[in-house]
């Protein structure tokens, strides 16, 4: 069944404005106009892309930069209407339907993401509950509680360093673990983690058991077979009261 004449007049003229050089515009609007909503479209797009994707906007040459918004606005099917989400968005596109080229970076993806999760943890809906903790309570025999907003990232690449004069072309042996956050003052914070922080990390984003954080502690010295496994719980008490005078953690849970 063919489509009514508006609709198809309406895709004829995204089409347009997604593509300009390869869809026509729309016989019945003016040329002057058509090409005004093509650069408001574009312009408005890729300000908010290359806001939020600083680094990999700057690394970039112009010319890359521009056919890699180009493409995400031809190929990528937006699921919301939302301009907020749109960097989202760009991220699904470069996750699932870009077309990796031989000048791209090898980090492109990740690097990405990572600018990415600063935009989500800093519009993450949820707030902080003090109501439910104790912020001098004793972080070993209680249940740690996590600052909501928390993310635990693992990368190939060191995206954290990468720069116009830093751009690695083969990952390092070791990955980089990222803790991202955004404390009570509502600035979004990076720290850089080792194995072992990011494994504590990992048991406390996940502890639906509800361990203590001795517990969380202990088991992360019998994975590592350590000969002494109370220079793990305590060099851990250290990382917990860090992460809690930085407002990763909460404080220890109340019962």
């Amino acid at each position: 069944m063919a489509k009514p004449a508006f609709q198809q007049a309406q895709y004829a003229f995204a089409a347009h404005i997604r593509d300009p050089e390869q869809s026509p515009a729309p016989s019945d609007v003016a040329q002057r106009r058509m090409a005004a909503y093509c650069e408001l479209f574009y312009n408005n797009t890729e300000g908010l892309l290359s806001n939020t994707y600083r680094v990999l906007h700057k690394i970039m040459s112009a010319e890359q930069w521009q056919h890699l918004t180009r493409q995400f606005l031809i190929k990528h099917q937006c699921k919301t209407p939302l301009f907020p989400q749109m960097p989202q968005e760009f991220l699904r596109y470069l996750e699932n339907e870009h077309e990796t080229h031989a000048d791209d970076p090898a980090f492109l993806y990740e690097l990405a993401h990572y600018e990415w999760v600063e935009l989500a943890v800093a519009i993450d809906t949820r707030e902080a509950d003090l109501t439910k903790v104790d912020q001098a309570g004793d972080l070993l025999s209680s249940v740690p509680e996590l600052n909501p907003t928390v993310w635990g990232l693992a990368y190939q690449y060191p995206v954290h360093q990468i720069s116009p004069d830093y751009q690695p072309t083969e990952p390092p042996a070791e990955p980089t673990y990222l803790l991202v956050y955004r404390n009570l003052s509502d600035d979004v914070g990076f720290i850089l983690l080792n194995p072992v922080s990011a494994r504590l990390l990992e048991k406390l984003l996940k502890n639906d058991e509800q361990q203590t954080g001795q517990a969380l502690l202990t088991d992360i010295a019998t994975e590592l077979q350590h000969p002494q496994p109370e220079a793990v719980i305590q060099g851990g008490l250290v990382i917990l009261q860090d992460w809690l005078n930085q407002e990763v953690i909460l404080g220890a849970k109340q019962q």
